[in-house]
C-alpha cells in the first residue's frame, strides 16, 4: 500500500512550515513530514528566487521540482505506512516559472493534471499577509515577496490548485495555535 500524500500549500507567511511540523510532531506514528524542497535549494545555493536572471530561475526551479520527487519517492519507500505530510507539492512550481504555468509543464514534459493525480488531498492556506501581519523574510530569509506579492502568490497558487479532486482551503488566523486547529480538524485530526 503506498503512502498518502497531503500537500499543506499556500502563500509565503501561510504558516506552512510550522503547521507540517506541528501535525508531524503531535502525531508521529500517522505522519511524515516532507520539508520544502524550495528552501532546501535555495538554501544550499545560498541565493533566492529575486536574485536569479532568468535562465537561473529555470534551472532552480527544474532542481527544486526534481527534488521534491526525489523526497517524496524515498520517504514514501521508506515510510509506506504513514502519510505524507509534504510543505509544497510539484504544482508549486509552475508559480515561479518565469514563462508562465504551461511552459513549466512542457519544460519538465509533465501536465498539471499529471501533478495533480500524485496527491491525496491538498489543504491551501491563506498568508497572515491578508490580515496585515506578514513579515516577509524575517522568518524565512529564502521569501523574497512583500505582503501584497504574498496576496497574489497565494491567488495563483489557488488557481493552480483548484482541479485537485480533494482541496480544502484555510482562511488567514492571527494565530498560529488557531491555524494548526483548523488544519487538524480538516485532515480530522480533532
Amino acid at each position: 500500500m503506498a503512502a498518502k500524500r497531503i500537500v499543506i500549500t499556500g502563500a509565503p507567511g501561510s504558516g506552512k512550515t510550522v503547521i507540517t511540523q506541528a501535525i508531524a510532531d503531535s502525531h508521529p506514528d500517522r505522519f511524515m513530514r516532507i520539508p520544502e524542497a524550495a528552501t532546501h535549494v535555495y538554501t544550499s545555493l545560498n541565493t533566492r528566487w529575486d536574485r536569479l536572471d532568468v535562465e537561473a530561475q529555470r534551472n532552480v526551479q527544474r532542481r527544486i521540482y526534481h527534488h521534491q520527487r526525489e523526497q517524496e519517492e524515498a520517504f514514501a519507500s521508506k515510510f509506506p505506512q504513514r502519510a505524507l505530510l509534504l510543505d509544497r507539492g510539484t504544482i508549486d512550481g509552475a508559480a515561479y516559472w518565469p514563462d508562465g504555468p504551461e511552459a513549466y509543464w512542457q519544460d519538465l514534459q509533465t501536465t498539471a493534471d499529471q501533478e495533480l493525480s500524485r496527491y491525496d488531498a491538498v489543504v491551501i492556506l491563506e498568508s497572515v499577509a491578508a490580515l496585515g501581519l506578514y513579515d516577509g523574510d524575517a522568518s524565512n530569509a529564502c521569501r523574497f515577496e512583500d505582503a501584497a506579492g504574498a496576496i497574489e502568490s497565494g491567488k495563483l497558487l489557488a488557481r493552480l490548485w483548484r482541479g485537485h479532486r480533494n482541496l480544502k482551503h484555510i482562511g488567514a488566523f492571527a494565530s498560529i495555535e488557531e491555524k494548526i486547529g483548523a488544519v487538524m480538524k480538516v485532515l480530522n485530526l480533532v
